[in-house]
This record gives structure tokens, C-alpha cells and sequence, in this order.
């Protein structure tokens, strides 16, 4: 199989070296036909990951936007509210194990929240 595929490339090669402006041309020919073609894919069968990108809500000036990064601060607020009532509890030496689990979550809700996932 090798042998055949360097057979068959320098063949190929050898052809494109005597008759340069043949290999442009048909290059030329099959580039604009899978040009064409890759254009009416899109066109006729259009991939659903096509602009799915959103701005980031700081950019943007509507008000269900706005709505949501109040909330988000709103909720953002109560859980270091809840955070510092746990750190009291902690120096006074009074966490169960059950407030470590709710640190841990408060934690992650607040990260999530901040990165805006």
C-alpha cells in the first residue's frame, strides 16, 4: 500500500510539474466547486450552533437584563449575609457538619452567580 501511494504521488507530481497551468486550473475548478458547495450546505441545511454566542450582560442596555444583575446582586448579598452568620457561628465554635455541606453550597452558588453561568 505504500509503495502504491508513492507510485501513484510521485506520478501525480510529476504530472503537475509538466503541466502547471492544467494543475491551476483544475485546482482552481475543484477549490470554487467545494465553495459552492459548502455555501448551499449552509444555506440549505443551516448548523444549529450558529450564533449562539450572547454578549455579556454588563453590554447589555435592555431592562429584563438589568432585572436579572439586580437579582443576581440581591441574591449575591443574602448569601454573604448568610456566609458571615455561618463565620460567627464558627468562632464560637458552634459548626455541625450540616453548616460545613451549606458553606460549601452558599460557596458555589455565590461563584456561579459572580461568573454569570
Amino acid at each position: 500500500m505504500n509503495a502504491f501511494v508513492k507510485k501513484n504521488g510521485q506520478k501525480w507530481l510529476g504530472w503537475a510539474v509538466k503541466n502547471p497551468k492544467r494543475f491551476f486550473m483544475y485546482s482552481m475548478a475543484f477549490l470554487s466547486v467545494s465553495f459552492i458547495i459548502s455555501i448551499m450546505q449552509g444555506i440549505l441545511f443551516p448548523s444549529d450552533m450558529t450564533f449562539k454566542i450572547k454578549p455579556p450582560v454588563l453590554y447589555s442596555k435592555s431592562s429584563v437584563a438589568q432585572n436579572i444583575l439586580k437579582n443576581n446582586d440581591k441574591e449575591m448579598k443574602k448569601i454573604v449575609n448568610e456566609l458571615q452568620s455561618l463565620k460567627d457561628k464558627r468562632d464560637q465554635q458552634k459548626l455541625r457538619k450540616e453548616d460545613s455541606l451549606r458553606i460549601e453550597y452558599l460557596f458555589n452558588q455565590y461563584q456561579h452567580l459572580k461568573n454569570g453561568h
